[in-house]
């Protein structure tokens, strides 16, 4: 089955989050995802808070931006949650946009190499493994945590270039694609993912893939997204986004799950009227025709 989610989009001032997640929690959406979009709301606590005031939806962060924050912390922080909140909380880590990494003096030289280096790093401090590297970004000396999660727990990472893409294949447990994803850049993505798992040597367990899809609907629809994607530089893209009632979404989440995406998270234009609205609509309106 696909997984179905929405996103709190962080142009929404915090105080809006808990009605958004209780309405996500009460109506049985799969997953609300959050951003850690600089300069607006932290990632984890944003989503400690969306876990505390629900019971059942999962909560995805997707993405904390690796050049801002040492692989401790992240570790802890993300082991925190999956102690309090058991099998709720999904991690992405990524790049960050390198312009807001520059405004803060934390833009990497090499982010592909950093990225490489806190995913090892990440993965091994969950595990409840005790840690020592000197890396050209990541340093860590006779580290591990005093509590690691109980079990396995998943490290996802953005990726849009292909070499980005290829390392969550040989580094990370599944990969967050951007709402520019197309049907077919969802395939060349699993391609790539499965060269990297093969580079690595990796058989350990199915890779998840999740796909933001920018959606929109009521009055103003189609305007609002072609608005949105020419923001995002791919406005001239037709197999991107969907404008319509909950039978084009879902014809489109499912469009997309078919080229192999395991999780599609649908994702309202930043100026969205009702955002209490919009995932009521995903959950129950979406979500009953997507298989």
């Amino acid at each position: 089955m696909t997984t179905l989610g929405a996103v709190f989009r962080p142009q929404l001032a915090p105080e809006r989050l808990r009605s958004v997640a209780r309405l996500a929690d009460e109506a049985g959406l799969d997953e609300l995802w959050l951003w850690e979009d600089c300069f607006r709301e932290g990632g984890i606590s944003t989503a400690a808070a969306a876990l505390a005031w629900t019971e059942r939806v999962r909560v995805g962060v997707g993405l904390l931006p690796v050049p801002l924050r040492n692989v401790a912390i992240t570790a802890m922080e993300a082991a925190t949650l999956h102690r309090m909140f058991p099998g709720r909380a999904i991690l992405g880590v990524g790049h960050g946009v390198q312009d807001w990494m520059g405004q803060v003096g934390a833009r990497a030289e090499s982010p592909l190499t950093l990225l490489r280096e806190h995913l090892v790093a990440l993965r091994a401090l969950l595990r409840g493994e005790r840690v020592t590297t000197e890396g050209r970004y990541v340093t860590l000396d006779d580290v591990a945590l005093d509590w690691p999660p109980p079990g396995p727990v998943e490290v996802l990472a953005g990726a849009t270039g292909p070499r980005t893409v290829r390392l969550t294949g040989e580094a990370a447990d599944g990969t967050i694609l951007t709402c520019a994803t197309s049907p077919e850049g969802v395939r060349r993505a699993r391609r790539l993912i499965d060269e990297g798992r093969g580079a690595a040597g990796r058989d350990d367990g199915p890779h998840k893939v999740v796909v933001y899809l920018l959606a929109a609907t009521g009055p103003g629809a189609d305007e609002r997204v072609r608005a949105d994607l020419v923001a995002e530089g791919v406005g001239g893209d037709t197999d991107l986004g969907v404008a319509g009632d909950a039978g084009a979404v879902a014809k489109a989440v499912e469009r997309l799950a078919e080229a192999g995406a395991d999780s599609v998270v649908i994702q309202p234009t930043g100026d969205e009227p009702d955002p209490e609205g919009f995932v009521r609509f995903v959950a129950e309106e979406v979500r009953p025709l997507v298989p």
